[in-house]
């Protein structure tokens, strides 16, 4: 991944954590099978190019450390990003097949607040996850008042 022209979408996610790798890898191997559409690239957001991925998204600083870190990224070559449970669906989308009505359906209104509770309840607990490890634990937000 040079540059910030991206031919295929670019899936980005925690490196550091097993649980998300070992999704990546299951996705890699499972749902490239079905893929009917293309491509696309998996790069740890601690390898990837963040910056010029935020460009080529418009500079919005959608791309940064901080997100990548607790949310899965979904980046299309025409700049449009989608964090958490909707860069799932798009992934889900993207391989055709059965994946793409499931990932379809976690994209539908009604269905898309659900999606993205369970995904952050997941990801606030990857650390417990199969895989999983201390390592995936997410670091708290603020600073911890004690009483």
């Amino acid at each position: 991944m040079k540059g910030v022209a991206v031919k295929d979408p670019v899936l980005v996610f925690d490196g550091d954590c097993a649980f998300c790798s070992s999704c990546v890898r299951w996705g890699e191997k499972y749902l490239r099978q079905t893929l009917a559409s293309g491509g696309w690239e998996a790069v740890p957001f601690q390898f990837a190019e963040l910056a010029e991925l935020d460009a080529l998204a418009g500079g919005r600083g959608e791309m940064s450390p901080e997100r990548a870190e607790r949310e899965v990224l979904w980046v299309t070559p025409a700049g449009r990003v989608y964090g958490g449970a909707q860069a799932v669906a798009r992934l889900l989308m993207r391989s055709g097949g059965a994946w793409a009505y499931l990932g379809a359906l976690m994209a539908l209104g009604p269905v898309r607040p659900v999606a993205g509770v369970v995904y952050r309840w997941v990801s606030r607990n990857r650390h417990r996850m199969p895989g999983g490890t201390a390592a995936c634990a997410l670091p708290r937000r603020g600073p911890v008042q004690s009483v």
